[in-house]
């Protein structure tokens, strides 16, 4: 397990953080999935956008999960809000209970406690998850002392991932269709409600025989609710992405990283040119078996009156993307989707599924779960 170390408190809170060392990565040679690294030091350069604009078409042909580099942040910076996340699922479970998100009215900020799910017969999710909203007035809540006491880290630390980071991959994908560089921008202000998140979570670790009457899935595959989903580095290996020819391949936590893949949004906003990726979460090798996986993200989602109708592309007509398809949303809002979806999530399955399995959302929007 990761441990941590006390240190000087910190000038600006006044609230000690204690440094985080993440683990080892696995030393089993896995069939680690071909992703494509962004460098997006390249983004102001001359004619940068429009490099890392054809390798990311390039890289979302094949599978819609890549990799970024050089976003601006330090280890340093992000392993303090592992140290935070930490500190945060270390509380009192009734202390927890206190800021719990209301899932059952689709909310999706505060606490998610773990065992909300049944993955197979009498094995339940092990996932704990804390949602922290967008640092603006529609979004205020209740938050625990470790996240009051650290505002000044932690929302400079989510508005980043937002601004700088956030604002250069979607300028890339509307370069990619042709459109204005602005055009995603206008429906992902961060002044604007919407259901974007930075997320603290934590997979508790399963027993040998936990994992076995669970088939060792932690998480169905399935796809994720906005526009994109950033994971700052995991180095315990237990994320696979499922490839066109569906086939599970594990994602390599490589140094320094961020792991993006695209989501739902973007592939109503875009015809299903751009295919929300299909992942899960399994039970990480045997030199990684024994420790919790805790887990820093940030997830992109519209804003909340945005309708999830097909943008008008010259690229999507030229390709082809320009026609009715099924499962569209169309005349459903990004506010909508999002809290039918955490509604649906919720719900407990009635068994194991051992195929692909169909969840109707809303307004006839199916979401598929796979094995």
């Amino acid at each position: 397990m990761a441990t941590l170390t006390h240190t000087p408190a910190s000038a600006s809170t006044g609230f000690e953080i204690p440094t985080y060392h993440q683990v080892p990565e696995t030393t089993h040679d896995l069939d680690w999935a071909d992703l494509s690294t962004l460098d997006l030091s390249q983004f102001d350069e001359p004619g940068g956008k429009e490099r890392l604009a054809k390798q990311l078409f390039e890289a979302i042909q094949k599978i819609g999960f890549f990799y970024i580099i050089n976003f601006g942040l330090s280890q340093e910076e992000v392993d303090r809000q592992f140290s935070i996340g930490q500190q945060i699922f270390n509380l009192p479970l009734e202390e927890k209970l206190k800021y719990r998100a209301e899932l059952e009215k689709g909310g999706y900020n505060g606490y998610k406690p773990s065992g909300l799910r049944e993955i197979a017969p009498g094995i339940f999710d092990n996932t704990e998850i804390y949602n922290i909203p967008k640092f603006i007035p529609t979004h205020e809540r209740p938050q625990p002392e470790i996240i009051t006491a650290n505002r000044d880290i932690i929302e400079p630390f989510a508005r980043h991932i937002h601004d700088s980071i956030v604002r250069k991959l979607l300028t890339l994908i509307a370069i990619i269709l042709e459109l204005p560089e602005d055009h995603f921008l206008h429906v992902h202000r961060y002044s604007e409600p919407s259901d974007c998140h930075l997320r603290y979570m934590k997979y508790h670790r399963r027993t040998s025989e936990e994992n076995a009457r669970a088939s060792g899935i932690w998480s169905k595959g399935h796809t994720d609710f906005g526009s994109l989903t950033l994971l700052f580095r995991q180095p315990v290996a237990a994320l696979q992405v499922r490839t066109p020819e569906g086939d599970w391949k594990w994602v390599k936590p490589h140094a320094g990283s961020i792991t993006v893949n695209i989501a739902d949004s973007l592939q109503f906003l875009t015809n299903g040119f751009l295919k929300s990726s299909i992942h899960r979460v399994v039970a990480p090798p045997e030199d990684q078996r024994g420790v919790d996986r805790l887990g820093v993200l940030y997830f992109v989602r519209p804003e909340d009156s945005t309708e999830l109708r097909p943008v008008e592309s010259a690229v999507l007509k030229r390709l082809g993307y320009d026609k009715a398809v099924d499962n569209s949303a169309v005349g459903i809002t990004a506010g909508e989707w999002v809290k039918a979806r955490v509604r649906k999530g919720v719900d407990k399955w009635e068994g194991p599924r051992s195929e692909v399995g169909d969840q109707r959302i809303i307004g006839g929007v199916v979401a598929k779960y796979y094995d």
